[in-house]
């Protein structure tokens, strides 16, 4: 069961960061906000399906729609910056929402977070690690897919361009703010989603999810494989992910012996 934990929370950190690997590998963007899509997606639909009694095949679609218009809100807003002053936005956006899920209370449960009933599918509750890791698998293969498929299309090569030379896309007709806008929000429905399943496979959600050290794993996952790169993206997250448990595992080995060579 354990390995099978962590392996969930490869495939979930994965999706994540291949719609982050869009973002920065397309239109050069960077986004150090991008925790608080997750969060959004993870705390919508537990509240709709906790406080307001929604089923939650109806809480899920809604919980990322919501998802999504925030993303195309904070695009509209800050897409006109780049760089570092678009990162310095983004951060800004998530350290806010962090601090709304802390105080109010009635909506997020406040600092100590609220539990999440389980996804029930047709009348079965899926519970266990087993059955989530294939619906995560499903769900990983959907979105690389997707991802895959955009940067094959002519509107993946529009992107790669504005990545590419900017000022030429725009001499050749592209729509520079429109193509980053609809990038962005793709990026944060995709994070949103991600974030809905979580909330609903772990049963219970923090404010930590839309914390800035979150929004660093994520962007560390989409670096380390390669930026740009969709096969890189799912490799850094299993990086980002199986190495502080690898480290935990390695430290109670060692501080075991240590314990038997005192002994």
């Amino acid at each position: 069961p354990f390995y099978l934990a962590v392996a969930n929370l490869v495939l979930i950190n994965a999706a994540v960061a291949v719609s982050l690997t869009l973002l920065i590998g397309t239109t050069g963007q960077l986004s150090l906000g991008h925790a608080a899509f997750f969060a959004s997606g993870a705390y919508l639909s537990a509240h709709l399906t906790e406080a307001r009694g929604w089923p939650v095949l109806l809480a899920l679609p809604c919980a990322v729609l919501g998802t999504t218009l925030l993303a195309w809100a904070v695009g509209r807003l800050f897409l006109k910056l780049s760089g570092y002053y678009l990162a310095v936005a983004t951060l800004g956006i998530g350290l806010l929402l962090g601090i709304v899920l802390r105080n109010e209370q009635q909506f997020s449960g406040g600092p100590d977070g609220m539990s999440v009933g389980p996804l029930e599918i047709g009348g079965h509750v899926l519970r266990g690690d087993a059955a989530w890791y294939w619906v995560l698998l499903v769900v990983l293969a959907l979105v690389v897919g997707a991802a895959l498929n955009l940067m094959r299309s002519p509107a993946g090569r529009a992107l790669r361009a504005l990545h590419d030379a900017e000022i030429a896309a725009t001499t050749m007709g592209v729509d520079v703010r429109s193509y980053k806008v609809r990038i962005f929000v793709l990026s944060g429905a995709i994070a949103g989603l991600m974030g809905a399943l979580y909330a609903h496979y772990v049963g219970f959600i923090t404010p930590a999810s839309a914390s800035f050290v979150h929004s660093v794993q994520f962007l560390m996952m989409a670096v380390i494989g390669g930026i740009g790169s969709i096969g890189g993206a799912v490799l850094g997250a299993a990086i980002v992910t199986l190495l502080p448990n690898l480290l935990a595992g390695a430290a109670e080995f060692f501080g075991g012996l240590a314990l038997i060579a005192g002994v």
